[in-house]
């Protein structure tokens, strides 16, 4: 979410969000954001970006696609996906690893949660 506050007040006025309105809340109802679940830790909602933040943010979706590659390799370089790069927009499976338990304990917080985000996303494209 710090990136969303970055994006407030960015210096040059574009993406700017209204100062009565909380990020968050801003997002939300523009379909930026969507709730994906509850911190298992703390109780507080867990958001992720739907496709609509490229129209209402453009600079903080690039950077969001930015991270979420970085992320992305991080994992299928530790063997916990696969990703056929022979395909012209490369495909992105889920490696055994990534359901052994013990390994995914193995993973820090931050990318035990992107790793079950992939998981979730890649689930909803089968339904």
């Amino acid at each position: 979410m710090k990136k969303i506050f970055k994006m407030i007040f960015n210096p040059d006025g574009k993406n700017m969000i209204p100062e009565e309105q909380d990020s968050i809340d801003y997002l939300l109802l523009n379909g930026g954001l969507e709730v994906v679940g509850l911190d298992s830790d703390n109780g507080e909602f867990l958001y992720a970006f739907t496709p609509k933040i490229k129209d209402l943010m453009p600079e903080l979706y690039k950077e969001h696609i930015s991270d979420v590659n970085k992320n992305v390799l991080k994992l299928w370089e530790m063997g916990y996906l696969e990703i056929d790069f022979m395909q012209e927009d490369p495909v992105i499976t889920v490696g055994a690893k990534a359901f052994d338990l013990g390994e995914v304990s193995k993973l820090s917080k931050d990318d035990q949660w992107h790793l079950n985000e992939i998981k979730r996303l890649l689930k909803r494209r089968e339904v």
